[in-house]
């Protein structure tokens, strides 16, 4: 996906600006003559991986489009405290009208970049796969999944639109996993829909029924043991891709990936993350 050019994310720009600026950034309007140029630069204060340098420069030119951008390091690079990924150049008032939108959402995304690249780090030399979740901050989910793609991770679905995921809850509602399954079989027929489908399975005996059941994409090993995701995937032997979720943690990441599973996926690489220290500073 082509995150920068997406339809969300000029959306998110446009509410973040709103949200902040209102009638008017009254500090700058008061404080800073109309006509004044003036230059900053932006600072790392943290060590970890730097994301959102693409999404600053969009923020400042929305705001003012002759606004100069320099760029010095880019999305998914390494950072170290000192470090300065860009400077920014143009009408004084829309440097400080843009630097709180662009420090919020780089902080929260180089948060998440980072958590993810420690995570995906763990995984070197598997084939198993990292995947964000829909456990996200509301309105500012592209921005997040973004985030996981520029720290080495990839997206899981993106909402309840874009594919079929029935969880304990949906098959405890619908009668059994072989009911919901069957449900949605024909939702699918009845809807003219080809979405992918995918089944979480709380236990192996769980597991054993989605593979008699059948006609589904994917199977989710919820909060398994390491030992009993390795038996599920022994299980499945090949038939379905197979994902676990649920206390994975960057200590027994690996130990969980070693169980031969495609994907893991993790809703701690957005719910819970430390946003990382980056601050915006003038220059004289």
């Amino acid at each position: 996906m082509d995150f920068l050019n997406h339809p969300e994310t000029d959306r998110i720009i446009r509410e973040a600006l709103r949200e902040d600026i209102h009638e008017g950034d009254h500090t700058s309007l008061a404080c800073i003559p109309p006509d004044a140029v003036q230059r900053a630069r932006c600072l790392v204060k943290e060590d970890g991986v730097i994301a959102g340098v693409a999404l600053a420069e969009r923020v400042f030119k929305f705001i003012d489009p002759e606004m100069r951008f320099e760029r010095l390091i880019s999305d998914g690079e390494a950072v170290k405290v000192g470090d300065v990924p860009f400077f920014v150049e143009g009408n004084a008032r829309a440097i400080l009208t843009g630097e709180r939108t662009v420090l919020n959402c780089m902080q929260r995304m180089s948060g998440i970049a980072t958590r993810t690249r420690q995570m995906v780090k763990e995984l070197e030399g598997l084939h198993t796969k990292l995947l964000d979740t829909r456990k996200t901050t509301p309105l500012i989910r592209h921005l997040e999944k973004w985030a996981v793609t520029i720290g080495g991770g990839e997206n899981h679905r993106f909402g309840l639109y874009d594919m079929i995921m029935v969880k304990d809850n949906h098959h405890d509602y619908a009668g059994g996993i072989e009911a919901a399954i069957h449900r949605v079989k024909e939702y699918q027929r009845q809807n003219g829909l080809n979405l992918k489908v995918e089944v979480e399975a709380r236990n192996l005996e769980e597991v054993k029924e989605v593979l008699r059941v059948g006609g589904v994409d994917r199977i989710m090993f919820d909060n398994m043991s390491a030992e009993d995701m390795k038996a599920a995937v022994g299980l499945v032997a090949g038939r379905y891709e197979t994902e676990a979720s649920g206390n994975i943690v960057l200590e027994n990441i690996r130990e969980k990936a070693l169980s031969g599973v495609d994907y893991l996926s993790m809703g701690a690489l957005t719910h819970s993350v430390d946003s990382l220290d980056i601050s915006l500073k003038a220059m004289k």
